[in-house]
């Protein structure tokens, strides 16, 4: 049995902070009429403080009649009386004090390394001054994105930017200091037209060039503040995803521009909007994305918010602004993990509620029909059904990435038919430039002479190949209406829930 005495304890450190003469430390705090003095025991402070083991030793400090003295002029004195409060007591007490004091502290505790007080104030931050943040938006960005350990409150200010547009455009924003722009730009999270943000940028470079501030309405006086304009603009192009920039804002937005941008990003760019396409070792960053996660070995996160979209009925990048809406995509089935086997897939998969399919095949063997090749579509079941016998047919190349969203339950053999549901395809792993997508027809007529076929079902497991069944989306984009068969790489099967 142990005897807790903490509360004695506590008592006996405050009576030393008030009333104790041996204090062998002054802590000399603020500055001009604003400086107040502060009494301490160094071997305390050294204790409970890593700066004050590092600051209160022999090289940092200065000793008269054997005091030892110490500045600290950039901490407020009314900052400093709760710090020293909580090293003596433990103990904080934040009920009346003001968002801009809490917010002082919060800095003060991290130069101090006050570990523990520092992540609790973030967290009090957020939950008691919310309201002050938000009125305060440019400075606090200004100061947490200089602090590498204030990611909760980071996090926070880029809940409040999801949606940028009108943040970016408020008078404030030339308020930003470079690095914090930096930082930001830097993030996938920070979400938004993208256009917004290149022009934004623009007229933040522009404020900081006085030469160009009169001229910014004409171009063509502009003359050697291009130049001007290019160095002050170079340290955000790193941080321009302009692939998410649309081929008629580049033309009216970026293209007036192009003297400041450097020429491999700009061939780059133009090869993008041409033909589609990025090269490999691109130099133009990839797309913002907002924090959603998929176990996937076939797509990336970005592919996952595309298909959120489409969940949603929305746009391909609706959700991208609204951050409220969160998907989860858990991993039911793995070709490569469990086995190409449709009885895996049935224990998998079966009673799981609405699940997201992703096929890639195989580079080199897609089989497709020919005129003397007739499919019967009476036989066709479900991505499931090992019954069904494929002719063989002639083989041609696919790099593609295939889908399809089941919004119903998988029962048996056979999956809900919905309206909701939607095929879908990627060109790669890499590229959403090009995506496709069909939605199932609202008026399906099933012939009843095909027995219990439901034709919902697009594709389906034949041993190690896939066979296809187009006729529910009446589609030839997606799916090309010769496509009957091929050997996937592999498989993967998602549970799809969302939580509001």
């Amino acid at each position: 049995m142990s005897i807790n005495l903490h509360d004695v304890l506590l008592r006996d450190f405050s009576s030393m902070l008030k009333d104790s003469n041996d204090h062998d430390a002054i802590i000399k705090v603020g500055e001009d009429s604003n400086m107040k003095e502060f009494f301490a025991h160094s071997s305390i402070l050294k204790a409970r403080s890593n700066y004050f083991r590092r600051a209160l030793s022999i090289e940092w400090t200065t000793k008269k009649d054997n005091m030892i003295e110490f500045k600290k002029p950039n901490i407020d004195p009314a900052v400093f009386e709760i710090i020293l409060n909580y090293i003596y007591k433990g103990e904080v007490e934040l009920t009346n004090q003001s968002g801009e004091l809490i917010f002082e502290l919060l800095i003060a505790t991290d130069e101090l390394l006050l570990e523990e007080l520092f992540y609790k104030l973030q967290g009090y931050l957020i939950k008691k001054q919310s309201n002050w943040i938000q009125d305060n938006l440019i400075s606090v960005l200004n100061t947490v994105f200089t602090l590498p350990n204030c990611n909760v409150v980071q996090d926070y200010c880029m809940e409040i930017l999801k949606d940028s547009k009108y943040f970016m455009k408020s008078e404030d924003f030339p308020l930003l200091k470079k690095n914090t722009l930096c930082e930001l730009l830097k993030r996938d999270d920070f979400l938004g037209d993208e256009v917004v943000v290149w022009d934004c940028l623009i007229k933040w470079s522009i404020e900081k060039i006085p030469s160009l501030r009169s001229k910014n309405k004409d171009k063509s006086n502009w003359n050697d503040d291009f130049e001007a304009l290019k160095e002050t603009f170079s340290q955000f192009i790193p941080f321009i995803r302009f692939s998410e920039i649309s081929s008629a804002d580049f033309f009216d937005k970026v293209r007036p521009f192009k003297a400041i941008i450097p020429n491999n990003i700009y061939e780059e760019f133009i090869e993008f909007h041409m033909k589609g396409t990025l090269p490999v070792n691109s130099a133009i960053s990839s797309p913002r994305i907002a924090k959603l996660d998929i176990e996937s070995k076939i797509i990336k996160p970005v592919h996952a918010h595309v298909i959120a979209n489409w969940i949603e009925g929305k746009d391909a990048k609706a959700i991208r602004n609204n951050n409220d809406l969160r998907y989860n995509f858990n991993l039911l089935y793995s070709g490569r993990n469990d086995g190409f086997d449709v009885r895996k897939f049935r224990s998998k998969c079966m009673n799981k509620g609405p699940c997201l399919i992703l096929i890639k095949p195989s580079t080199n063997n897609l089989t497709q029909s020919t005129s003397e090749n007739n499919l019967d579509t009476c036989n066709t079941r479900s991505v499931l059904n090992p019954d069904i016998q494929t002719p063989k047919l002639p083989t041609q190349n696919l790099a593609k990435i295939y889908g399809e969203y089941y919004s119903g339950i998988f029962t048996k053999d056979v999956w809900d038919c919905t309206t909701e549901n939607f095929i879908f395809s990627f060109e790669n792993d890499t590229d959403i430039k090009n995506m496709k997508i069909c939605r199932m027809n609202y008026n399906i007529i099933l012939d009843k002479s095909c027995g219990d076929f439901d034709p919902t079902n697009t594709f389906r497991m034949k041993g190690q190949n896939i066979s296809v069944n187009n006729l529910a989306y009446n589609d030839n984009n997606v799916i090309h209406s010769n496509m009957t068969k091929f050997v996937p790489m592999e498989i993967e099967v998602f549970r799809t829930t969302c939580d509001i």
